[in-house]
This record gives C-alpha cells, sequence and structure tokens, in this order.
C-alpha cells in the first residue's frame, strides 16, 4: 500500500529511532516511554496527519513535552538516566494530562502500559490482584514446579499479617503457619519414595523428563498444606485503565497487605505511567467517591446477608453444579452462525432455526465445529449467545487455577474452613495421612479462633487444601476453551476433574453441543505431566 508521508533525510533520520520502518503503512513503535505512546495514539485518533508525522510535529519537535529529556539523547542514542526522565515526565505531566483529559474517553488509557513485578505477596493477595482481568495478563509462581519450603533466615515464607501480628492471635498464627509449612517439606521425600516405587522410571524415559513429572506430581499433592498467607512473585502486564481500576481497588481494600501493594504501585506506576493511574492515588477527588461508594456499598450488604443469609441453606457437598442456562441456546447459537454470511435479521434467523427439523440444525452447528483440528482452532463468535452460571465447592487450590480464564464473570466467598478439604489418595492409608489431617484440623482449629474476631485476616491461614465456594457465569467459546485446556493430560487432576464436568453437564442438558467439545480429554493419567516433560526435553535435544 502507498504511504503519503515523505520525510526529509534528518526527520528520517530522526523517527528511525523511534519507529521499524519509516515507509511502511504497517509499522511498530519502539524507544518511546508508555507516557509518549498514550498521549501519541489518544491525539492521532483526532488528526489528519499520519503517526510520524505527528509524533515529529507534536512531540519531537514541541518543547512542552520534555520529549529529549524524556527519550534521551536522539543523536547519541542514548538513553536518559533515571532520575532525569522520571523529573522530566513530572515537567511535561500537565501536556499529557492535557491531552488525555481533553478527550474525554477513558479508554485512552488503554493505548499505553507497563510491566509490573510484584514480589513477596501472599497467595491471597495474588488472586485479589488477578480479580481485574481485563486489560492485565499476570502471571504467578507456580505450585507444582518450585518447592515452597524454603527458609530466609531461618524462617518460612508467609505473610505476617500486621493486624494479626498485632493481636492476642500473633503467637496461634505463627504457630500453625510454620506447622503446615513443617508438613508439607516434611512430606515431600516419602510421598517422592511412594509416587517413584508405583510408577518407576521406563527406560525409553529421559530422567530429566521423569524427575520433572514426579515433582509436579509430588508437589500437585502437597500444595493443600501451603496457607494463603505463603508468599509467591508475580509478574503483570497491562494497560493504563487496568492499572488504575487494580490500584483503586487495592487502596480501598479491607486488608492492610492490599493497602500497602496499592500504595507502592501508585508510586512505582507514577515514574511510568502517571498520566493513566492518577485517580487511583488516594488524594485524588476520583478515588475518594469511588472508596466512598465502596464503602456505603459494603456497609448495605451485609447488614443484608445478616437479615437474609440465615435464612437460604449453603452449598455443603464438593462438586460443580451448572445453576443457569437459556433454553433457547441451540437456536440462538445456529441463528449467529448463519447471521454474518448472510442478509437477513438475527431475530428472525434464531426463530427460523426453532423451526428446523433435528437434522438441518445439526448441519448448522457442524458447519461450525467440523473443521477444527485442535483446540487453538477457535470457534466461530455466534457461540458466545449461550451462557451458563456454574456453582462450584472445591479447594482453593483448583480455584487458584481456574480462576485465571479472563473471559467470564466469577465471584468467590471467602477463604473458610467450614466445607472440610481435599485429601489426595496418594496419601490415603498411607503414614502420611495422620500428619496430614492433623495439620488440617491444627489449621481450622485456629481459623476458628481467629475469624470469629477478624474474619477477613483469618483467611490467611486456611491452607489451600479447604474447599471454597464460586461461580463461573461463561458464554460457550469461553467454556469450549476453558474445557478443553483444563481437561489436558498435563493439568492438576481436581481441575481436570471441574472441567470435564462442565462439559460433560452441558452436553446432558444440551447434547447439540457436544460437538463443540470434541477435545475435551475424559481419561485419566498418573503421571500426568510425563508426556508434555517428554516433549519438552525432546524439543530442547533437537535445537
Amino acid at each position: 500500500m502507498q504511504n503519503y508521508e515523505e520525510f526529509s533525510e534528518n526527520q528520517i533520520k530522526i523517527l528511525e529511532h523511534f519507529v521499524t520502518s519509516t515507509s511502511s503503512n504497517v509499522f511498530v513503535l519502539r524507544n518511546l516511554p508508555e507516557v509518549i505512546k498514550g498521549a501519541l495514539f489518544s491525539r492521532y485518533s483526532r488528526s489528519s496527519l499520519g503517526l510520524r508525522s505527528l509524533l515529529l510535529k507534536d512531540f519531537i519537535l514541541n518543547e512542552d513535552t520534555a520529549f529529549s529529556s524524556i527519550v534521551g539523547s536522539i543523536s547519541e542514542g542514548a538513553s536518559a538516566g533515571e532520575d532525569e526522565q522520571i523529573m522530566a515526565i513530572k515537567k511535561a505531566q500537565n501536556f499529557y494530562d492535557r491531552i488525555l483529559d481533553g478527550y474525554g474517553d477513558d479508554s485512552i488509557g488503554e493505548l499505553g502500559g507497563a510491566h509490573v513485578a510484584i514480589e513477596n505477596v501472599s497467595m491471597l493477595a495474588a488472586k485479589i490482584i488477578e480479580d481485574c482481568r481485563i486489560g492485565g495478563s499476570p502471571l504467578e509462581k507456580s505450585t507444582r514446579y518450585i518447592y515452597f519450603d524454603q527458609k530466609i533466615n531461618g524462617e518460612y515464607l508467609f505473610y505476617q499479617e500486621p493486624i494479626i501480628m498485632t493481636s492476642a492471635y500473633r503467637d496461634l498464627y505463627v504457630e500453625v503457619c510454620n506447622h503446615l509449612f513443617d508438613t508439607y517439606s516434611k512430606l515431600i521425600p516419602p510421598l517422592t519414595a511412594i509416587i517413584e516405587q508405583q510408577f518407576p522410571k521406563e527406560h525409553h524415559i529421559s530422567k530429566v523428563a521423569y524427575t520433572a513429572s514426579l515433582r509436579a506430581k509430588v508437589l500437585d499433592c502437597l500444595r493443600g498444606l501451603l496457607p494463603a498467607s505463603a508468599l509467591t512473585n508475580m509478574g503483570i502486564f497491562g494497560n493504563g485503565r487496568f492499572f488504575e481500576n487494580l490500584l483503586q481497588k487495592l487502596n480501598c481494600h479491607n486488608l492492610a497487605e492490599m493497602q500497602d501493594l496499592g500504595k507502592k504501585g501508585v508510586q512505582e506506576l507514577s515514574k511510568v505511567v502517571p498520566s493513566f493511574i492518577r485517580r487511583a492515588e488516594p488524594s485524588h477527588k476520583y478515588f475518594q467517591t469511588y472508596s466512598q461508594y465502596q464503602e456505603e456499598m459494603q456497609s448495605e450488604i451485609k447488614i443484608l446477608i445478616e437479615e437474609h443469609s440465615s435464612q437460604v441453606k449453603p452449598m455443603t457437598e464438593p462438586g460443580v453444579r451448572l445453576i443457569n442456562f437459556d433454553e433457547d441456546a441451540t437456536f440462538k447459537v445456529a441463528g449467529a452462525i448463519l447471521f454474518e454470511q448472510s442478509h437477513a435479521g438475527l431475530k428472525e434467523l434464531q426463530d427460523y432455526c426453532k423451526n428446523l427439523p433435528d437434522e438441518e440444525l445439526a448441519k448448522i452447528l457442524d458447519a461450525g465445529s467440523s473443521s477444527r483440528e485442535n483446540r487453538r482452532h477457535k470457534s466461530p463468535r455466534a457461540l458466545e449467545h449461550a451462557n451458563f452460571t456454574f456453582e462450584i465447592l472445591a479447594d482453593f487450590g483448583v480455584y487458584r487455577d481456574l480462576h485465571r480464564h479472563r473471559t467470564l464473570t466469577q465471584e468467590r466467598q471467602l477463604l473458610t474452613c467450614k466445607y472440610g478439604f481435599f485429601m489426595p489418595k496418594e496419601i490415603v492409608g498411607t503414614d502420611m495421612e495422620k500428619e496430614y489431617i492433623e495439620a488440617m484440623e491444627k489449621a481450622k482449629s485456629a481459623y476458628d479462633t481467629i475469624a470469629a474476631e477478624l474474619p477477613e485476616e483469618a483467611q490467611y491461614i486456611v491452607p489451600m487444601a479447604y474447599n471454597i465456594h464460586w461461580y463461573f457465569t461463561v458464554n460457550l467459546r469461553a467454556l469450549q476453551w476453558m474445557c478443553e485446556l483444563r481437561s489436558s493430560p498435563a493439568g492438576h487432576p481436581n481441575y481436570r476433574y471441574i472441567a470435564q464436568e462442565m462439559a460433560r453437564q452441558v452436553c446432558q442438558v444440551f447434547p447439540q453441543f457436544e460437538r463443540f467439545f470434541k477435545f475435551v480429554d475424559y481419561d485419566g493419567y498418573e503421571l500426568g505431566r510425563l508426556g508434555q516433560e517428554i516433549r519438552r526435553v525432546e524439543k530442547a535435544e533437537s535445537q
């Protein structure tokens, strides 16, 4: 495609440092701070100039932007020093704020982003951070590849919640957390020996692949002993809008750890994307009204819960149940499949599909599924016209794994010890069973004591094996992806079961939808990680 922009030799030399091409109609920005990228794109949407011309005219050659101080010396190709760059961004803050405020669109905050590392936070905090899932991509330290029995200065790594640590429960909290880690550490060698004896290495399997899958199996069994206070690390990439929403929620959260993370997040992100997260600062009027809204809403809900919840029977048996769906989902999906390449109305197509014979309806659904060759072949958006709500009671470890799927609505209740805990079958009937149960009962007793006064803070002492109550509302397309991914052999057996059960229950209600779950794996695997580890080793050896 023709490029209508013309640049002088000097302009080309300048631009080459900031764009991957000075002539193609497709190019990528580089060597620019996020604050400039976001402001540049927001201006771009209302300018007749091309992006490169706009970058030159309104940013590089505009003294108000402090461009050279932020980016560094163009001629020398050097980056500005950290302190100099921070000062320059602050100096130019009003300029960038005028651009972002002037267009009055929150989506402008999605045009710049940042990579943030969050270290030594509790597993409970990691879930609260990951609740903000639109616009952010988190990665968390794995409990199946990393041993969590390390000590620093003779102490296990768990969050010492400040309110508990200054209360009468301090010694109880520390003692129980240490006992959970002690039990976790103590059971690793004997469980490894038992599983190794049950599934000895076959001669054709590499030692590296076998050892990795054996470790994953052992740690999958024992992760339930880790308390929610166990420290983990996270890496997050997110756009400005994501971080603004996240920081607002953290800064008005009831737990001290979240407030501390919110404060530090504002402090650090202000050095990189200040214009995007300024409304999350506690002094900003927007944050103050948001915080007041959250506080009043939560107070009203708590009053209503005390009035009504005791009259409703709780879900007590672990499992998955499909509780809501649209009986016309099949016709809605079929009509939506036909819509894109037709000229008919969507409503008329969906009504038409209601009156079709089953074999004709099947042909339409087959058209949207029969050519899929693997789970990475995404189904048409027509599947998003079918929605399902599942209610689930399962261990916190499983919730951690399934919670990360972003295209769904999910909500959980507070961590508690009232719903019982998961016992790995590999431990049942062995000498380890008694120690595992004792650790769980000790944690429950401590939780009950602390929760009577501090129900939110008491969550930190709950081991991951204890069941948590939550729900998912998800469309068929997202459910297909989740069930096919999470039922794969490499997955943890507990979440494999939930993924399998979700697909099974939908297919029971809508047999026509079974064709959309053809890559759900219903088989059982003892060393499920082994196949993937073998492929990883073979790939490494071939390079």
